[in-house]
This record gives C-alpha cells, sequence and structure tokens, in this order.
C-alpha cells in the first residue's frame, strides 16, 4: 500500500514540487541578486532566501526537528560545519539557521543559472578545488566578510555522503577556524537522504533532524591539532545520526 501511495505522490511532485520550487527559486535568485546589487544582501538572505527554503520544504512536505538551538549565541561568529546528504541540507540550512552566514561553495556552483550569479552577489565563496592559490585568496576574502556576527558555512565532507557514512572532511574549515580564531559549531543533518537521494529525483515526504552541537571553544580550536579537530568534529557529527547512519571513514 505505501508503495502504491509513494507512486501517487510522485504526479504531485512532478506536478506541483518541482516546477514550483524551480520557478521560485529562480524569481528569488533574481531578487536576491538585485537586492544584493543594491547593498542588501543581509537583507535578502534573511528575509528572501530563508522563507525559500522554508516554503519549499513544506510544499514537499518536510517537517524539520531542531535540537539544540539554545547552544547558538546569535551575535557570535562561527566556523559552522555540517555533514551533507542531499539536495534538501541546502534547503533546511537557508531555513533554519538561525545565523547570517557565508556558504564555501564548489566553483562549479558558480555557473547554475541564476542561482550561481545570485550565491555570488550575496557574498557566497566560490572555492576553486583544482587550484590551491585560488582557494586560498578566495578563503582571505572570506575573512573580511566575517564582521558583526557574520557566520562562515562549510560542508566540510565536499561531496554528499549518501547517508550511510561521513567522507572524510576536507582541512579548509578548521585552518580557517585556527586562523581567525572562531569556535567551531558543528551541525548534524540527518533523514535527509531519506526525503531525496543524492542522485536521484524520487522524492518522499518525511522529516529531517537538524542538530546544533555545543559549539568547540575557541581555546580547544587553539589547542588541538588539526588532524584531532577533524576527528572530534567527525565523532561530534556523528553521534547526531542514527545508529545506522553512523560509519565514519578516515582517510589516509
Amino acid at each position: 500500500m505505501k508503495k502504491v501511495m509513494l507512486y501517487f505522490y510522485q504526479i504531485y511532485v512532478w506536478l506541483v514540487v518541482y516546477p514550483f520550487a524551480w520557478l521560485l527559486t529562480i524569481l528569488v535568485a533574481m531578487l536576491i541578486s538585485l537586492l544584493s546589487i543594491l547593498g542588501a544582501a543581509e537583507f535578502a538572505g534573511k528575509y528572501i532566501a530563508r522563507p525559500w527554503g522554508k516554503v519549499i520544504l513544506w510544499i514537499t512536505p518536510v517537517m524539520v526537528e531542531k535540537n539544540g538551538q539554545s547552544n547558538i549565541e546569535p551575535h557570535q561568529s562561527y566556523v559552522v560545519i555540517a555533514n551533507h546528504q542531499s539536495t534538501y541540507d541546502i534547503l533546511v540550512v537557508y531555513g533554519y539557521l538561525p545565523l547570517n552566514f557565508k556558504w564555501v561553495m564548489k566553483i562549479e556552483l558558480r555557473k547554475m543559472p541564476f542561482v550561481g550569479f545570485a550565491c555570488e552577489k550575496m557574498g557566497h565563496i566560490y572555492v576553486d578545488r583544482r587550484n590551491r592559490q585560488a582557494s586560498i585568496q578566495a578563503m582571505r576574502n572570506a575573512r573580511e566578510q566575517l564582521v558583526d556576527g557574520t557566520s562562515v558555512f562549510f560542508f566540510p565532507e565536499g561531496t554528499r555522503s549518501c547517508g550511510d557514512q561521513l567522507k572524510p572532511f576536507k582541512k579548509g574549515a578548521f585552518r580557517m577556524a585556527k586562523d581567525l580564531q572562531l569556535p567551531i559549531l558543528p551541525v548534524t543533518i540527518a533523514g535527509a537522504d531519506q526525503v531525496l537521494k543524492s542522485g536521484g529525483l524520487l522524492i518522499t515526504p518525511g522529516r529531517i533532524g537538524l542538530t546544533f552541537h555545543e559549539p568547540i571553544p575557541v581555546e580547544q580550536v587553539t589547542k588541538l591539532g588539526t588532524a584531532q579537530l577533524i576527528a572530534r568534529c567527525q565523532d561530534i557529527i556523528a553521534s547526531g545520526l542514527t545508529e545506522e547512519q553512523t560509519t565514519v571513514v578516515t582517510s589516509d
């Protein structure tokens, strides 16, 4: 019976969810681009991008369960890191991360029609992994934006992990935290892969958990070596996943 219901639900997905989400995304990207060019990027992020994420989650429908919001100090800048399971992670982060933040993203995403331009104008940071010098310069530019409580957001795995494991964390987020003397805010996203799997088109309504863990203070960020810091953050983020999903892959 569930399979039959899911089949009929896909008709709704293709007739309503996808067309509405695509159209809304284009309109929102155009509006954000205009506001950002006019100097209102922070306003656009808070009052345009945030509702965009929530509306698409609502029409899917997806319920977001938040935990640990009391761990966040509103006017503190953080290096925010989260695991990456699905495209729906982006909607959840935009909709429910209660911080003004700049996203660190792959340079390839700059090519996305409308969205890539809008993200650039908002001040999000594109990193070219094939060009180390360009990546370093992008990180330097990012540092200038981390003022007045603005945070920087990373998916340190670099790509989606399919939900059943954490991929090795790249070092960029942790080096930035050390260089800028900023606390790290680990975030766990759980269940997004059950709504939309990586590389798939089949959407299933459901629940996504969003857990804001206790930040790692600057003192510990400074004291721990980069490898130790990465291992600790992997353990913290993995703790917020269900037991079936908690498999950490370590790099050589």
